[in-house]
């Protein structure tokens, strides 16, 4: 650093200025100056410190969460800790300042585009075409979608599977017909004091009774072996509608489950039920539960990630970054 021209001039008087005291009051603030320039050493020197561990903790039974969603369940799965810091600390992510176009809010507005086209369908046979999907699109786009590039992309997106959608969606109708959208639905885990919801996106029922439901996924949606091991939901949602989670539908047999992605093209991947039956997965669920009202089971961190370079909103919570996946996590019981 340079010094100032006004402290060059003062430390030049004082210097040229012996027999008056000069060079005497020079040293004395030049040793005041001294005691700051060895704070800033200090602060400059690093202290070492041990590394975060990962954490695992064990919080009292009492305070576990009661109830969880069914899309929750496969983060209890792959990252119990983001569910601890959700329902024991009811911390939550804040919302950012400026509100953007991002996945969460396309998501929302696209269920509702189709959520309200099949509805329309219903109505009118006749409005189950490409065209009508597209101006239903449109119209709901200009009035949630204040952004037009963001409007023109996903509104194209939909264009581009539309006629994929209504070809699919025929063939849907020819197996089952839509008996609830959006449908709610809870059912307790006996003998736990426990409940699992969800909100079914859509529910069709064939001439026999059997069940027919259905997951939109705005992104990829999951495969079966991905299913089979962590995004169970729409396995669980099977189990849960024969067990009469949906009041207004009673319990019924579930015949097909399967997700359909509406990303840039239209993909239809089926729920592994033959090999996950739903009273197999109602038992599993039960166990995982079950396991979590255990006092020596803690909530660990990305436990069981899909990939390493997915951030979590409680990552830094977790101090991820000061340990990897190869730490060890660390149990800790809360009081």
């Amino acid at each position: 650093t340079v010094a100032s021209r006004w402290l060059n001039r003062l430390t030049n008087l004082l210097s040229g200025l012996p027999d008056q005291g000069g060079k005497a009051a020079l040293d004395a603030m030049r040793q005041r100056g001294q005691e700051w320039l060895d704070w800033a050493e200090a602060l400059e020197q690093p202290t070492e410190l041990p590394s975060a561990p990962r954490p695992s903790p064990r919080p009292p039974v009492a305070s576990r969460p009661r109830r969880l969603t069914i899309t929750e369940i496969p983060r209890l799965i792959r990252d119990p800790y983001a569910v601890y810091a959700k329902h024991v600390l009811r911390l939550k992510p804040l919302n950012p300042l400026v509100q953007e176009p991002d996945a969460l809010l396309r998501g929302i507005v696209v269920h509702e585009i189709f959520e309200v086209f099949i509805r329309d369908s219903l109505e009118d046979p006749s409005r189950l075409t490409p065209e009508n999907l597209i101006e239903t699109a449109r119209s709901l786009l200009e009035r949630d979608v204040p952004w037009p590039v963001a409007r023109m992309l996903w509104l194209s997106r939909i264009q581009r599977l539309a006629g994929d959608f209504i070809l699919a969606e025929q063939n849907r109708q020819s197996r089952g017909k839509p008996l609830k959208l959006e449908a709610l639905g809870e059912a307790r885990l006996q003998p736990l004091d426990f409940t699992i919801a969800c909100r079914a996106d859509r529910i069709d029922q064939d001439d026999r009774g059997f069940l027919h439901l259905y997951d939109y996924k705005t992104g990829a949606p999951p495969s079966e072996a991905q299913q089979k091991k962590f995004e169970k939901q729409l396995l669980i949602e099977a189990a849960m509608a024969e067990e009469g989670a949906f009041k207004e539908i009673g319990p019924a047999e579930v015949a097909r489950a399967a997700f359909i992605g509406l990303g840039s093209t239209l993909k239809e991947v089926p729920a592994p039920l033959q090999d996950q039956p739903p009273a197999k997965i109602w038992e599993e669920l039960k166990q995982l539960i079950g396991a979590y009202f255990e006092q020596d089971q803690g909530y660990s961190s990305r436990r069981m990630v899909h990939r390493d370079d997915i951030a979590g909103d409680y990552d830094h919570l977790a101090r991820f970054g000061e340990w990897d996946r190869s730490a060890t996590p660390e149990p800790e019981d809360l009081t």
